[in-house]
């Protein structure tokens, strides 16, 4: 079973950037798509971002513009890099397979961005 845990997260103004890691215990290379998700309070959690092992690469359409996931295979861990946040951006990001995220959920990393 993989092993997941996010960091990175933090609080800051609008405007500012973040970059989130997620290193995975377990081998992720060979095929795994790998996929940032989010869960805002009182809200679904929802699709981010995904990428594949041959680096192929899709976002929601919120996040689309602003935001560059990546992946080290070497290091077993990928990345978010988020600019120009907003407040609509404040949520708990997870990592996790894509487009089946079946793997335990890790304890995600906070992102709260003030106005």
């Amino acid at each position: 079973q993989v092993q997941l845990v996010e960091s990175g997260g933090g609080l800051v103004q609008a405007g500012g950037s973040l970059r989130l890691s997620c290193a995975a215990s377990g081998i992720i290379s060979s095929i795994n798509a790998m996929a940032w998700y989010r869960q805002a309070p009182g809200k679904q959690r929802e699709f981010v971002a995904t990428i594949t092992s041959r680096n192929g690469i899709l976002y929601a359409d919120s996040v689309r513009g602003r935001f560059t996931i990546s992946r080290d295979n070497a290091k077993n861990t990928v990345y978010l890099q988020m600019n120009t946040l907003n407040p609509e951006d404040t949520a708990k990001y997870y990592c996790n397979a894509f487009p089946q995220p079946n793997w335990d959920w890790g304890q995600g990393t906070q992102v709260t961005v003030s106005s």
